[in-house]
C-alpha cells in the first residue's frame, strides 16, 4: 500500500513535492476509503498504519498533473534496473525514464533530483529514497553520480549511502538477511564500499549480494508488481503470454468478455491472437455464431477499446493488493463505468487486499463530497511566473477558508475557490485571425 511519494527538481516540480496517500489529520467520514494494515514490531508487537484506497488529481492543462505521475514511473523504471544510465529500451512512453537528461529543472544553476517512497507489503514499512546528481537539463553527457541513498524499514535506518556507506540496524530484518552474514562485520563493510558505482543502485547491488537478497527481491517485487504506473493511458497495449504462441489461434478471455459485455461491447466476445510469424499479440472481437475474429479497433469504439486495455489492471490491482497510478482513466469512458469503478476500490467485500486507485482527470463529476474525501482530492497548477508546479489536497484548506462538511466542491473549483483552474478565452485570438483574413480578401 502506497503511503507517501515525494520528488524535487523533477521537470516543472522544481521543490519538494509530497503526494500523500495517508488520512490527514482530523479528516472524518467516507471511512471505506480509509485502509488499514498493521506492521510487526519489536518483540511481535503489531502497529496499525492507515491509507488511502483513492486519490483523485485535478489541474488545468499543462500544470503538472502528468509529470507528477511522471515522476512516480520515473523513479519506478530506475529502481527496476538499478541504475541512474540511460536505458536502451523503453517500454514507457515516459522519455524521461530513460533519457535521465530530460529529468532537471534548470538550465545553469546545478540542483540535485530526489524521490522518496513510503510502502507498506509484507507487514513491513519500508522507505527507500535516492539523491542524483544528473547535471542540468540536456546534459547528455554529464558524469552522473548517486548522492544519496537510503533504505529504513519500520522506521530503523537499514543503511545510508552518503559520503560514506554505512549499514546500520540488521535485526529489524533479520528473517531477510542472507544466511552467510550472522552480523555485521567490518570486512563485510569493506567489500560493500569497494563494490560502489557512481551510478548504479547500492540496493540492487551490494545490499542484496551481501547483506539481504530476500528483502531486495520483496521490495522489487512491489516496484514491478504492484507500483502500476501507467503514464499514459491511450498508449496501453493488450500483453498476453500463450501456451501454444505459435499457433495462430484466438484465445478467449470470459472475465473480460462478461466485463465488456456489460460495458456495452457489441461482438459477443473478445479475445486475443499472436500470429505464428510475430510476437506481436492483436486484441479481437469474435463473433461465435459467424465463426470469425477481427481486429477490435475496427468494429469497437475507442472508448471500449480503452476500457477492455484497462479493466485488466484493475482486476489485477484488486486481486494483488496493487496501486493502480494512471494519467486520464476516464478518458473517453463514460462516467457511470468509471464511478463503478471507484466504488469497487471503495468496497471493503471486495477491495479485501487493500488496492488504490489514483488518476488524474479534467472530469469535475468527481468533485463530490459523498464520493471522495478532501483529503482523496488533490491538486496541481503552475505558477505563472516561476513555470514551476505545486501539488496540494482539499484538505490542506482549512475550515475558515469554507471547507467543510457538505460543500458543493464542484462549484467552488470553478469559481476558483481551490486554485488549480485556468480561465481561457481563445475569442480575442480568433477575432484577430477573422478580421484579418476579412482584409484579406477585401483587398483581393
Amino acid at each position: 500500500m502506497l503511503l507517501e511519494f515525494k520528488t524535487k527538481n523533477y521537470r516543472s516540480f522544481k521543490d519538494t513535492t509530497t503526494f500523500s496517500m495517508q488520512p490527514a489529520p482530523k479528516q472524518t467520514g467516507l471511512d471505506y476509503s480509509v485502509q488499514t494494515e498493521q506492521i510487526v514490531q519489536k518483540e511481535g508487537k503489531l502497529k496499525e498504519i492507515k491509507g488511502l484506497c483513492s486519490a483523485v488529481i485535478y489541474g488545468p492543462n499543462a500544470a503538472g498533473k502528468t509529470n507528477l505521475i511522471g515522476a512516480m514511473d520515473t523513479m519506478r523504471a530506475i529502481v527496476l534496473r538499478g541504475n541512474i544510465q540511460n536505458a536502451s529500451e523503453h517500454s514507457s512512453p515516459n522519455e524521461a525514464a530513460y533519457s535521465l537528461e530530460l529529468i532537471p529543472n534548470n538550465l545553469g544553476e546545478k540542483a540535485c533530483t530526489e524521490f522518496a517512497i513510503r510502502f507498506t507489503e509484507s507487514n513491513l514499512l519500508i522507505e527507500y529514497t535516492l539523491k542524483l546528481d544528473l547535471g542540468n537539463f540536456l546534459e547528455v553527457d554529464y558524469p552522473r553520480r548517486i548522492v544519496e541513498e537510503c533504505l529504513s524499514v519500520n522506521d530503523k535506518l537499514i543503511f545510508s549511502r552518503g559520503k560514506t556507506l554505512e549499514v546500520f540496524l540488521l535485526a529489524p530484518i533479520k528473517q531477510y538477511v542472507n544466511k552467510s552474514i550472522k552480523r555485521k562485520t567490518a570486512k563485510t563493510m569493506d567489500i560493500a564500499r569497494s563494490s560502489l558505482s557512481d551510478t548504479e543502485l547500492f540496493l540492487n547491488n551490494g545490499f542484496k549480494t551481501i547483506f539481504a537478497k530476500d528483502l531486495v527481491a520483496l521490495i522489487l517485487k512491489w516496484f514491478d508488481e504492484k507500483f502500476m504506473v501507467i503514464y499514459r493511458a491511450d498508449a496501453i497495449k493488450v500483453m498476453r503470454k500463450f501456451a501454444n504462441p505459435k499457433e495462430n489461434t484466438v484465445y478467449i478471455e470470459r472475465t473480460l468478455t462478461d466485463a465488456a459485455k456489460a460495458f456495452g461491447v457489441r461482438s459477443n466476445a473478445l479475445g486475443y491472437r499472436q500470429a505464428a510469424d510475430s510476437d506481436d499479440v492483436s486484441l479481437c472481437s469474435i463473433f461465435e455464431d459467424k465463426k470469425i475474429a477481427i481486429q477490435a479497433d475496427a468494429y469497437e469504439s475507442y472508448g471500449t477499446i480503452r476500457f477492455i486495455n484497462e479493466f485488466p489492471l484493475v482486476i489485477n490491482a484488486i486481486l494483488n493488493g496493487g496501486t493502480l497510478v494512471m494519467d486520464e482513466f476516464d478518458a473517453s469512458i463514460h462516467p457511470m463505468a468509471l464511478m463503478n469503478i471507484i466504488n469497487i476500490f471503495h468496497n471493503d467485500e471486495i477491495n479485501i487486499h487493500h488496492a488504490q486507485l489514483i488518476f488524474n482527470t479534467h472530469n469535475p463529476i468527481f468533485l463530490d463530497a459523498s464520493l471522495f474525501r478532501r483529503d482523496e482530492i488533490k491538486f496541481v497548477e503552475r505558477d505563472e511566473k516561476t513555470n514551476q508546479s505545486v501539488q496540494y489536497s482539499l484538505s490542506d484548506f482549512r475550515t475558515a477558508d469554507g471547507i467543510r462538511k457538505g460543500e458543493d466542491y464542484m462549484s467552488n473549483y470553478f469559481v476558483n475557490r481551490y486554485g488549480a483552474i485556468t480561465d481561457v478565452d481563445f475569442a480575442p485570438m480568433l477575432e484577430e485571425i477573422v478580421s484579418a483574413n476579412s482584409e484579406v480578401n477585401s483587398h483581393d
